[in-house]
């Protein structure tokens, strides 16, 4: 669980900044769960500079909760989650500092935005919020406000994510806990997968990925694994202790996701099967194709440039795809192999999808 935010703050020598104005986003890795979003009192002057910057001035905090009466629920939606910012260190000094002003030390691991799109989008201009984004067609309503870039930050983070081969990201967020303890609670989990396309995730202690799973349904395909009787079933249900799940929108997408992320993580107990198949080309040097997404207004794009498969992406801007500048950045790179094509001519052959575009 992520808890993504964003902090405003009156400027000033250093820790000795008050607070604002935070947005905090509950983020289960799919979907935002709960939010906090609210104007602080500082009891402080803000800097002009801050205010020409903001908007943020003293006449509009005068009536607004000070930090302590908001302390609560910033702890309540915080726990168990990693803190997640566009240059996180900032907004984790700055509540850390205001919870010990309080006498409560306020402790969360943090990943920051930045430092992932530089590993995960490289060779970027600008890794600032409001440049980054442009740059990937992601839309910034009330910049340097706290709701505004709070949620950008959600948008931007479930790109990384989804570029996010190597799960990194999710192998941070795992704990650890002894099996036998957790079992029942792995066993309600297991029942909160969804019943759509995707892969999931076995996590052992260490947080290595022990075995992945595709279906067009993710629970389903999921329970069955934990079914199972087999020697390889039995020791991965003794030493799972967390279970992930990614949802894809369809089924092509799954099947690619599928045999990238096997040959990128080696999960001990998956191995691929490769067909034999011949060196296959497209009708089209450049095509992309468009179907469903994850969710409602959301398109999946497989990007084929000069008869190479490059990779894919999801948007929910038609911008997105019109300019191929932006959908280029948005693309998660993909194996250019013949087993890789051979998936996609397969499932042009069987299968409808949304729209090819030609170009």
């Amino acid at each position: 669980m992520y808890a993504i935010l964003d902090i405003e703050t009156t400027g000033g020598k250093f820790n000795e900044e008050g607070i604002t104005e935070i947005a905090i986003y509950k983020f289960d890795g799919h979907q935002i769960v709960d939010q906090f979003i609210s104007l602080v009192n500082p009891e402080r002057e803000i800097q002009p500079f801050v205010v020409n910057l903001t908007g943020i001035n003293s006449s509009m905090l005068k009536n607004a909760p000070k930090f302590y009466e908001v302390a609560k629920r910033i702890v309540e939606i915080t726990t168990d989650c990693v803190l997640v910012a566009h240059n996180a260190n900032f907004d984790n000094r700055i509540l850390t500092t205001e919870f010990r002003r309080l006498g409560f030390d306020f402790e969360r691991k943090t990943l920051c935005t930045v430092e992932l799109s530089k590993q995960l989008i490289p060779g970027l201009n600008s890794y600032k919020l409001g440049k980054l984004c442009r740059s990937l067609g992601i839309p910034v309503s009330s910049r340097h406000r706290a709701d505004g870039d709070a949620i950008a930050t959600v948008q931007l983070f479930k790109l990384l994510l989804n570029k996010d081969i190597h799960k990194g990201i999710v192998k941070q967020s795992i704990k650890t806990e002894s099996t036998r303890k957790l079992t029942p609670k792995l066993l309600g989990f297991l029942d909160e997968l969804p019943s759509n396309s995707g892969l999931f995730y076995i996590h052992n202690s260490e947080r290595t990925i022990l075995y992945i799973g595709k279906g067009k349904n993710i629970k389903k395909t999921a329970n069955q694994l934990f079914l199972k009787t087999s020697k390889k079933a039995i020791f991965i249900q003794k030493n799972v202790v967390s279970v992930s799940y990614e949802e894809t929108g369809n089924d092509l997408i799954t099947q690619l996701k599928f045999a990238e992320e096997i040959k990128t993580n080696k999960p001990p107990f998956n191995f691929l099967t490769k067909p034999k198949v011949s060196a296959i080309s497209f009708s089209n040097e450049n095509l992309l194709i468009i179907d469903k997404g994850r969710f409602i207004g959301e398109k999946s794009v497989i990007l084929i440039e000069n008869n190479e498969f490059k990779g894919f992406c999801y948007t929910d801007l038609s911008y997105q795809i019109t300019n191929l500048d932006v959908l280029k950045t948005l693309i998660t790179p993909m194996e250019n192999s013949i087993y890789n094509r051979n998936i996609i001519k397969k499932y042009l052959q069987k299968n409808n999808v949304e729209k090819l575009i030609r170009f």
